[in-house]
């Protein structure tokens, strides 16, 4: 399964022979460093660029391209190295943008050499940056592992270099520079989509050139246009009749290169043959279509719904969101920064004002102590209306994108559910729930995880989330059950018919009025299971199910499950655990918990932990493998960024409202109508 990084993650490596596989969109340079322990590079001859491609251990790109693939083989990497990063950085003096926050957000996977997946991160929340480490490959005590970086320069190669502790920094991006400029002279723009055969050769008739007749660019109704036999079809007119390839330069005519010029076209008039797969997807995602009109000037632009990168609404959705969050994040740290840097530089004033016995007394002294504090109150007002400025843009930006959101990202009061019908097939992601920061307090991100689930979800029904609120233990614990209930109301309904299942168990019935709409809509799989026996049936059933999958999946022999295997993806509701558990049940849990994402067996803790305390440190796995989410405002949540601490308030049903029964009454008739 696929790994998706977010900033600062990091994954483990299985292989040392990988590719490094880059999608922008637009031409970019791509290259790698070399660094020690301490993380510097010691010379140019650890840098692997276009103009010297190859190093031991690795190999990049000769040219900026729109796609590149990186090799590297980690073991035949010197001793001394160890980290590798994974550089990429807009080319200079060709024409083309000049920042990310032009073009669209670049793309990294690190793929096995069968071109398996082993890990994908998307560089988002890049603006003014026209350099960028995207990934870094380290090794931690013999261990290779990758990590999500994201850290960009808007002072481009030159200061990437030098931040890597490189002496003739300036210099080698100069001689980057040169050479990518150099192999963009000689490059042509990738060929026009294929015509299919059955127009072809009367496209081509009808089309055919004359001795003497230019390139005449696509023809009406899409037909291709024609080309003279000293020209390349996938060249476009330059100034003054030269030719120039599509990147924007547009100089004087390129020198030839025997291994770029395009072959003659077949004595048919076909063309020049494409070989590339024609159902492969090899490029970035299309840009978003330009739905809303362009700002005036000093004006903000408007925001749309869907105005993110992606190959569907869904996938432009999700992105958007997550870019929502990344600028509400960054705009917060950078006020906090201008409000830290404020404190500071009015504490050095007024200790200099102190240090001098004669301003402690008199006037000097005390207008001294006034001309700090005014510009105190000066940078911080300043930082406020830069902060308010960027809330009040992500403000009505989240009041166009949430009517626009799917039934999976949607609220529970978004009016797209009483149009619910089974979909048929699998969302990218669930909502979760809200996140706020204490300076936004009137503005909330949609907390979305992907689909499936790569962690189970822990809600936290202990006093911790009593705090900053007036419910006491027994209605935490009621909410907790609620919000377990919503959320496998949502994954239910999220997925195709028949595709997922939900188990309970509920020892001592405590939940069954939250779990009543579960129970009477008929989706569960069985009953909820109460008692001892009951946890051990369904335990013993879910971990047989997994044991099961596994043995098929490691054998390669998946086809050859038993027949009554319900393949769907199974979720297990556990509440007020852990009451009805013994040693052995609480060991099936743990074996749940960390297997059974990977075959399709997911988890969902109800719990307080105090009342497991008794088991001390032997259930802190169980705990750390889970997603801890609570049923109140909570701001136990951190980014990977700049680890802010983030308010996470859980998405519920409206109160008294009949949606959920609705939505449930519709699975069930989706569920009945699918076996038949």
């Amino acid at each position: 399964m696929t790994a998706e990084l977010v900033r600062g993650q990091n994954h483990p490596l299985s292989q040392v022979r990988l590719e490094v596989r880059v999608s922008a969109g637009k031409p970019i340079v791509a290259g790698a460093t070399l660094s020690d322990e301490q993380g510097r590079v010691r010379g140019v001859e650890w840098v692997a660029h276009p103009g010297a491609p190859t190093l031991p251990g690795l190999e990049v790109s000769k040219q900026a391209a729109a796609d590149h693939r990186l090799a590297f083989d980690l073991d035949a990497l010197p001793p001394t190295v160890h980290r590798v990063s994974v550089l990429l950085a807009l080319p200079t003096g060709v024409g083309g943008p000049v920042r990310f926050g032009a073009v669209a957000a670049p793309f990294v996977a690190v793929t096995g050499l069968d071109g398996s997946e082993v890990v994908s991160y998307t560089l988002t929340g890049l603006d003014a940056e026209s350099a960028v480490v995207a990934l870094e490959l380290y090794r931690r005590q013999g261990v290779w592992k990758v990590r999500a970086v994201g850290q960009g320069y808007a002072g481009g190669l030159a200061e990437l270099l030098t931040d890597q502790g490189l002496p003739e920094a300036r210099q080698l991006a100069g001689s980057i520079n040169e050479a990518v400029a150099q192999g963009l002279a000689r490059s042509v723009a990738a060929p026009p989509p294929r015509t299919p055969d059955a127009d072809r050769s009367r496209q081509a008739a009808a089309s055919a050139p004359g001795p003497d007749q230019p390139y005449a660019g696509p023809g009406p109704q899409g037909t291709p246009g024609t080309v003279t036999p000293q020209q390349s079809p996938y060249d476009t007119p330059g100034p003054q009749g030269a030719t120039a390839p599509q990147t924007g330069r547009t100089g004087g005519s390129a020198q030839p290169d025997p291994s770029s010029v395009a072959q003659p076209p077949s004595p048919n008039g076909g063309g020049p043959i494409n070989y590339s797969h024609p159902g492969r997807q090899t490029a970035a995602p299309p840009p978003p279509p330009p739905t809303a009109p362009p700002a005036q000037p000093g004006q903000p632009a408007q925001p749309v719904a869907g105005d993110a990168t992606g190959w569907s609404m869904e996938e432009r959705l999700y992105n958007q969101v997550w870019g929502m969050f990344e600028d509400l994040a960054r705009t917060v740290a950078a006020y906090r920064s201008a409000v830290d840097f404020a404190d500071s530089r009015m504490e050095k004033e007024l200790d200099h004002v102190l240090s001098d016995p004669r301003s402690r007394i008199g006037g000097q002294g005390d207008a001294a102590r006034e001309a700090a504090h005014a510009k105190h109150a000066h940078l911080v007002d300043q930082a406020r209306a830069v902060l308010d400025r960027d809330l009040a843009q992500l403000t009505a930006e989240a009041e166009v994108v949430e009517p626009a959101l799917p039934m999976a990202y949607a609220r529970w009061d978004n009016p797209v559910w009483h149009g619910y019908h089974a979909p048929l097939e699998i969302p990218m992601a669930l909502r979760l729930g809200d996140l706020r920061l204490p300076e936004s307090e009137n503005l909330s991100i949609p907390m979305l995880v992907r689909l499936p689930l790569e962690r189970g979800l822990w809600i936290d029904s202990g006093r911790a989330s009593l705090e900053g609120t007036l419910a006491d233990s027994d209605q935490v614990r009621r909410l907790a059950m609620d919000t377990a209930v919503a959320h496998a109301a949502r994954l239910l309904a999220v997925y195709p018919a028949g595709e997922f299942t939900v188990h309970v168990i509920d020892p001592a019935g405590a939940g069954a009025s939250s779990l009543a709409p579960l129970a009477q809509s008929g989706v569960l799989g069985s009953p909820p299971a109460a008692g001892a026996a009951g946890v051990a049936d369904v335990l013993a059933r879910l971990t047989q199910r997994v044991d099961l999958v596994q043995m098929a999946l490691r054998g390669g022999a998946a086809d050859s499950l038993p027949p009554g295997l319900d393949t769907a993806e199974q979720l297990l509701i556990v509440n007020d655990f852990p009451h009805g558990f013994d040693d052995r049940a609480v060991t099936q849990l743990r074996y749940l918990a960390d297997e059974g994402p990977a075959v399709g067996v997911h988890l969902m803790m109800v719990a307080d932990r105090e009342d497991a305390a008794a088991y001390g440190p032997l259930l802190d796995p169980l705990w750390r493998s889970l997603l801890r989410i609570t049923p109140v405002p909570d701001d136990h949540l951190a980014d990977p960024w700049v680890g802010h601490a983030w308010t996470y308030e859980p998405s519920l049903v409206p109160a008294n409202s009949q949606v959920l029964q609705q939505v449930l009454a519709l699975v069930a008739a989706a569920r009945r109508s699918w076996n038949r």
